[in-house]
């Protein structure tokens, strides 16, 4: 990949992870939640999603995934159903003081933070790996950029982590302007509409989903 190209799809990179989406919202969800240093977890697993995405459109299993019917829709259906559980796990969520959860981050790492953790990293993950959408749109733009001519392996890695690096600033933003609204949280019903809203968007960007379509 030549200089020129790699600039053109560092822009469109920057357009990609700011496009509003089920990361997006899994990310403020996180810092609102955990506040930004926790929080922020979210954002490794969504990369990791990300990053599996690639490898599978590299692997040419996305190309398979997305002429499928039934491979699409059975990829379509679980990340819409994981969507929506997420939701429901954000509306039924406690209405508990959010500014007390987020201390635990400056403090000594104990065995519980270290599961919290690895919890969101695998959250993330799962939000960006079982979603169709995600795969049809990398096989509808990263071949815009591959040199045919020069080996591909190298050419989806500069890929991966240019959009690595993109989503790793924009997501830390939208996980800090959650995690601002969060000090101001400190009554117990302005916790539980702010988690209803989540799950309220969760839900939605599972509805939306499962209304995805390949195209014809």
């Amino acid at each position: 990949m030549d200089w020129s190209t790699w600039l053109a799809f560092f822009a469109a990179s920057w357009a990609i992870s700011l496009s509003p989406g089920a990361g997006a919202v899994a990310a403020m969800s996180s810092g609102l939640n955990h506040g930004f240093l926790r929080g922020y977890f979210m954002t490794l697993g969504l990369v990791l999603g990300i990053w599996t995405q690639i490898l599978v459109v590299g692997l040419g299993l996305g190309a398979l995934i997305a002429a499928s019917s039934l491979g699409f829709t059975l990829v379509k259906w679980a990340g819409a159903a994981y969507l929506v559980w997420l939701g429901i796990q954000q509306w039924r969520a406690p209405a508990k003081p959010m500014v007390a959860e987020a201390a635990p981050d400056s403090a000594a790492p104990g065995a519980g933070a270290r599961t919290r953790r690895r919890e969101l990293v695998l959250r993330g993950w799962m939000v960006n790996t079982v979603n169709p959408k995600g795969t049809v749109f990398l096989l509808a733009v990263v071949p815009q950029f591959l040199e045919l001519a020069q080996p591909l392996a190298p050419q989806y890695g500069v890929i991966a982590l240019t959009l690595g690096f993109t989503d790793l600033v924009v997501m830390a933003g939208y996980t800090a302007l959650a995690s601002r609204v969060l000090r101001s949280l400190r009554e117990v019903h302005h916790i539980r509409v702010m988690n209803r809203v989540f799950g309220s968007l969760f839900v939605g960007a599972g509805a939306l989903l499962a209304t995805f379509k390949r195209a014809a």
